[in-house]
């Protein structure tokens, strides 16, 4: 039976979730159908639009996505503390940047007089959608449905289009973070469908290759979560490591997939996983097989073992694997 979501997304626990969505049908959601012949590889851009787009009214930023031909993925990281800082107003503002909203809410963002009364009740509305713009079960709902929608009226049917439920796994430190991020940004190598991380189109380590190239200023894509750098403050929001280490080690990461299976493993891993002490067979093991070896948390052992205790959890399955790959 499925545990409820509630059990799997726990705020106090984690800010930071991969998330992934499968098609149920035949279907292809992107690429060439080799059944068909059809292809959807346009599909594609409506899925990575759609993403960018709802962190303009989400307090939810994207640290990782891939796309590809019948599941996304995307890593995510709850902005609770900006969430908590909009006003009733930006909350509006950002609610009605996905849904019509209500004839109430409507007035009061075009200036009409209200009543105490009415107020209150547009402050009631503005409070359960905060609660909406920073939960992950919803952005993933306005992902999908959207897609869903398109792809059913293109396809000339109805019915489902994706999986019943997105799948979720809760990252809890900082190493089960970055090969989170790594499992996804290589995800069309591991595919064959690319050489190389920046020939992998529709993945979010392709757009920051090409802002990197592009604008040695910024460095970094506005819609992304920034990884830091010199120009960041400490207090500024970024994934906690520099992208030319990140772009190293996912090189090096590519370079030995790409390689034979008894190909001898490089003796140096570049500097951020000798920092966080990860074991270069391991880091393999896990930028290869993500999703088969955790399951919904996901971080070394006493972390799992922390999440498990705040969430009601007794045991979580996965943990002998996390024991294994993530240092205590």
């Amino acid at each position: 039976m499925a545990r409820p979501r509630k059990f799997d997304i726990c705020l106090d626990v984690t800010p930071y979730y991969h998330c992934v969505s499968r098609c149920v049908r035949r279907a292809y959601l992107c690429g060439d159908d080799a059944q068909s012949g059809q292809s959807y590889e346009h599909r594609r851009q409506w899925v990575e639009d759609r993403l960018l787009a709802l962190t303009r009214s989400f307090t939810i930023d994207i640290c990782a996505y891939a796309v590809m031909s019948n599941h996304c993925h995307v890593v995510l990281h709850v902005d609770v503390q900006k969430a908590a800082s909009l006003t009733t107003r930006e909350i509006v503002e950002r609610w009605h940047g996905i849904f019509a909203g209500s004839l109430l809410s409507q007035r009061f963002l075009a200036g009409y007089p209200l009543s105490d009364a009415e107020v209150r009740a547009v402050e009631e509305q503005a409070h359960a959608w905060r609660e909406n713009l920073m939960s992950v079960s919803w952005f993933m709902r306005c992902l999908n449905e959207h897609i869903a929608r398109r792809a059913n009226e293109e396809d000339d049917c109805t019915g489902r289009f994706w999986e019943g439920r997105f799948k979720c796994q809760a990252l809890l430190d900082e190493s089960a973070l970055l090969a989170c991020m790594a499992y996804v940004d290589l995800n069309p190598v591991r595919a064959g469908m690319a050489n190389s991380p920046e020939e992998s189109e529709y993945t979010s380590i392709y757009r920051r290759i090409a802002v990197f190239r592009s604008d040695t200023n910024q460095q970094e894509p506005a819609n992304l979560m920034p990884f830091r750098s010199k120009s960041n403050h400490e207090s500024t929001k970024s994934v906690h490591f520099k992208l030319r280490d990140y772009l190293e080690l996912l090189d090096w990461t590519g370079r030995a997939i790409r390689s034979d299976a008894h190909a001898a493993i490089p003796g140096d891993l570049p500097p951020i996983a000798s920092r966080l002490q990860i074991e270069s067979n391991s880091w393999l093991a896990m930028t290869e097989g993500f999703e088969s070896l955790f399951h919904s948390l996901v971080g070394c052992e006493e972390a799992v073992l922390n999440a498990c205790e705040q969430t009601g959890r007794s045991w979580s399955q996965g943990i002998s694997a996390c024991r294994r790959c993530f240092p205590t």
